[in-house]
């Protein structure tokens, strides 16, 4: 018995081997190690794709079936289904194309995303947003579900790559809502001999005199003393420290649907170089 539609189903437990079992209906099933990942059975896989399904659904087709202590159980491959997925979205999907993806695993160089039927893919941690953060998690958070837009496509790969800052918003869209004479939160970002970076939002920041109060990833609260958009710069207050917030906070999305082909940070007449990428056709 082989079928090539793509089912789902709940992983209920990794073997010592690494096998997946997973629940089809009133049957048990088995994914082999080797099946149960893109890249496993390369060697490109960590292990780790493995155990991190259990308890949660997992995509996979109907290889065989066969007889284990007298009951059928099926033989099953999430690999063939995420290279069935992922064949597709090669072919569909475009550079700067708008997409949706699910927050999987965080490393200091980026955040790994499930971009459909377990098919992995990263957006680095540059990518994540204009202002810098020293490490994904300060955006985003495992399971959490996010929107991404293709930054490029590598058939020969067998890779698709994303990208997430453009979506939160030129200077402009994030400089609107702030006026001076304004007293607001934000973040520490960077500590220089010239001053205090404070964010405003993921992809806006200002500059603060030095203060000795103030530590990188630190809350404060800040009087916005001038907004000069021809040099896309902010003048801050520091106020006061603030205390820490716990999970990442929600994203605000300037862009959720449709495809870029070109995305420019800057304020149109800025003299200063902003953030700028431009979509492959």
């Amino acid at each position: 018995m082989e079928s090539e539609a793509v089912l789902e189903g709940t992983a209920l437990l990794c073997t010592p081997e690494h096998d997946l079992v997973v629940a089809v209906g009133p049957y048990r099933g088995l994914i082999p190690r080797t099946e149960a990942a893109l890249g496993i059975a390369e060697g490109v896989t960590r292990d780790i794709a493995i155990l991190s399904r259990v308890g949660k659904p997992v995509c996979f087709t109907v290889t065989s079936m066969e007889e284990s202590d007298g009951e059928p159980r099926p033989l099953l491959s999430r690999r063939r289904a995420q290279q069935k997925a992922l064949s597709y979205l090669l072919e569909h999907w475009k550079s700067g194309q708008v997409i949706s993806a699910r927050v999987t695993h965080l490393e200091p160089f980026g955040a790994f995303v499930d971009i459909g039927c377990g098919v992995p893919s990263l957006i680095g941690v540059e990518n994540i947003s204009v202002s810098r953060i020293p490490h994904p998690a300060v955006r985003f958070r495992v399971g959490q579900d996010i929107l991404a837009a293709v930054l490029d496509l590598d058939p020969a790969l067998g890779r698709i790559y994303l990208t997430h800052k453009e979506l939160l918003g030129t200077w402009a869209e994030n400089a609107a809502p702030f006026q001076p004479g304004m007293t607001v939160p934000g973040v520490v970002r960077g500590v220089k001999d010239y001053g205090v970076f404070v964010e405003l939002t993921p992809n806006l920041s200002g500059l603060a005199e030095q203060d000795c109060r103030l530590t990188e990833g630190a809350r404060v609260s800040v009087y916005i003393k001038a907004i000069l958009p021809e040099r896309m710069k902010i003048k801050l207050l520091a106020i006061e420290p603030l205390p820490p917030l716990g999970d990442p906070q929600p994203l605000h999305y300037f862009i959720r649907e449709g495809r870029l082909d070109h995305w420019k940070y800057a304020p149109p007449g800025c003299v200063k170089v902003g953030a700028e990428t431009i979509f492959a056709d």
